[in-house]
């Protein structure tokens, strides 16, 4: 299963624009990604509110996963996505 740890660049964390930018995203992959943060249990990535209850916060790490065919192309585009600072 692949998976890439990354760390949040938004200032806001994953919560309001940029949670619904990587929602979307993590929604128009082929295959199901998920996001966790210290070690808890990970979370659908396309759901916002499933972003927001992680309380990710800018600078705190995030594991992103998926599993199936396609899965490193879709973790690699939604990490990319909350490696980027989308408050803009």
């Amino acid at each position: 299963m692949p998976e890439r740890r990354v760390t949040v660049a938004s200032k806001v964390g994953l919560h309001a624009r940029p949670a619904a930018l990587v929602a979307k995203a993590a929604a128009a992959q082929p295959v199901p990604v998920q996001i966790a943060k210290d070690g808890r249990d990970p979370v659908a990535a396309g759901s916002v509110l499933n972003l927001m209850t992680l309380a990710a916060g800018h600078g705190d790490e995030v594991v992103i996963t998926a599993e199936g065919e396609g899965a490193q192309a879709a973790v690699d585009a939604v990490a990319e996505l909350v490696a980027t600072d989308l408050d803009g």
